[in-house]
């Protein structure tokens, strides 16, 4: 049997899950993707990243404002907080805000601090008809043994592209 070329071929489930292949969507490799329940999967970083720059998806930090102020933020990624701060207060905009950024049917790559809060906004926006990616590891990465963010994981610890204010 051929290797499949793409994830709804690899899981049959993934027909049903909402994630979509149209003809004129890219094709999402099956080996870039990590299965989920509940939204379309967990991605790593480095492939977030390129679908993004490529245009293949949207980044959307969900991180809090405060978040993105005080750590540093991804230029170009859409700011739709999962949670608001202080508080961590559900943001009653989310459902707008992630809607707006996968106008055109663009698959949204959700990401957090640590790949935990985005998971929660990845499962819903799937609900809301929305393809939905988790970046694994988050922004900062999973705490290392001194309870350190940054040195374990996640896009910081990649390499790739950010800001601090």
């Amino acid at each position: 049997m051929p290797r499949p070329r793409r994830i709804d071929e690899a899981v049959p489930a993934n027909r049903r899950s909402g994630l979509r292949q149209d003809a004129d969507a890219p094709a999402v490799d099956a080996q870039d993707v990590r299965p989920a329940e509940g939204y379309a999967g967990d991605l790593a970083p480095a492939t977030a990243h390129a679908w993004a720059q490529a245009g293949r998806a949207v980044l959307v930090d969900v991180r809090t404002d405060a978040e993105r102020e005080w750590v540093g933020f991804v230029p170009g990624a859409v700011a739709a907080a999962w949670k608001q701060w202080p508080g961590m207060a559900p943001n009653p905009d989310f459902d707008a805000q992630a809607a707006a950024a996968a106008q055109g049917g663009r698959p949204l790559l959700m990401l957090c601090r640590s790949g935990v809060r985005s998971i929660a906004a990845a499962r819903r926006a799937t609900e809301l008809g929305l393809v939905a990616y988790n970046v694994l590891g988050g922004f900062e990465g999973e705490p290392d043994e001194h309870a350190q963010r940054g040195h374990r994981n996640g896009w910081r610890h990649a390499g790739l592209p950010w800001r601090q204010n």
